[in-house]
């Protein structure tokens, strides 16, 4: 296997790099980094060694890597040698900006390098991974929503950033009003901050302020919303699926035949044809 090494901007979201790397030659030497890293092996294993301590880096754990930490990193003959490692590098100013609107507090932060074993928090961080990478289309409130909602889960399992606690959810009159905005933009591109917006709301506060009310998390409450409205479009009106596809907000027929199998185990073909 040859050593291939890749990086990509994700678009919308300045300061944030994702890279990919299949390894087998390639050793990272003792060096640091002025933005942060989160590292995850999908396989293989990797040492790496940082803070006086020798880590191996597998599938099932996330490695935090702050500004300045020294550190390093090789495969491991005992597995192969080779291995494949996905990471996110975000500049501090992102980070900066994820803490206090996860913390409700100032930009203030103490993380040293870390290791988490968690299984489902690497699982979580690798499928957003994949989607960005993928350029799979998401839109402003999904991006949002996933990367606030991950990076609040970071937090409080390093234990460096306390998440605000946040138990009631909105209030009738700012759930009526979010819901009706949403009806009213169904075609546009409504991000996180459009919402958290009417109710006077950081993102994150809203953000988890919606899914106590309602049940789901504000993007899949309005993409169910979207595939509803092209339900009843698509049985009453014989408007081409790429036209109903735009009116209720997808960006493009692929994506909207995905989620519609996804959500009523048929094509929106199928669909028009039974009503």
């Amino acid at each position: 296997m040859k050593d291939d090494v890749r990086y990509q901007p994700v678009a919308g979201t300045p300061g944030l790099v994702l890279g990919v790397a299949r390894l087998c030659e390639f050793q990272f030497d003792r060096h640091y980094h002025v933005d942060y890293h989160i590292g995850l092996v999908t396989q293989g294993v990797q040492r790496q060694t940082f803070g006086g301590q020798s880590i191996l880096l597998g599938p099932g754990a996330v490695a935090l890597m702050p500004p300045g930490e020294i550190h390093d990193g090789t495969g491991v003959d005992d597995y192969g040698h080779s291995y494949t490692l996905k990471t996110f590098r975000i500049a501090p100013d992102l980070m900066r900006g994820f803490i206090a609107e996860v913390s409700g507090a100032g930009p203030d932060e103490r993380f040293t390098g870390t290791l988490l074993e968690d299984a489902r928090l690497s699982a979580r961080f690798m499928a957003l991974h994949a989607s960005w990478m993928d350029g799979a289309p998401s839109g402003p409130l999904a991006h949002e929503s996933v990367s606030l909602a991950l990076m609040g889960a970071l937090f409080a399992r390093t234990g460096a950033v306390a998440p605000q606690d946040i138990r009631g959810g909105l209030s009738a009159v700012h759930t009526r009003q979010v819901l009706d905005y949403c009806q009213a933009h169904l075609a546009d591109k409504i991000s996180l901050q459009d919402l958290a917006r009417l109710c006077g709301l950081s993102r994150y506060q809203f953000l988890r302020r919606f899914a106590l009310s309602v049940g789901l998390t504000p993007h899949a409450w309005l993409t169910r919303l979207r595939l509803e409205r092209a339900c009843a479009v698509l049985a009453r009106a014989q408007a081409s699926i790429a036209q109903v596809a735009a009116d209720v907000g997808f960006y493009d027929q692929s994506h909207f035949n995905r989620a519609f199998r996804t959500a009523y185990g048929v094509a929106p073909s199928a669909f028009r044809r039974a009503a």
